[in-house]
């Protein structure tokens, strides 16, 4: 099994943590960006904490 470390993404729109998050389980990076922004919508906007909780706990990729 291969070794992965969920970290932000170099390609990024704001903070690279839905980038991170779709390449750590290997999804498309805009389908992740669009369901949680719907799901942020949704949720009476409980999706922003959360995204800078993860912004603030995720390691930066060690690529460059």
């Amino acid at each position: 099994m291969e070794n992965r470390k969920l970290t932000l993404s170099n390609d990024r729109m704001i903070a690279g943590v839905c980038g991170g998050i779709a390449e750590y389980f290997g999804w498309d990076q805009t389908l992740v960006r669009i369901f949680y922004a719907l799901a942020t919508v949704f949720t009476a906007f409980s999706g922003t904490f959360v995204y800078l909780v993860l912004w603030i706990i995720m390691p930066r990729s060690e690529r460059y």
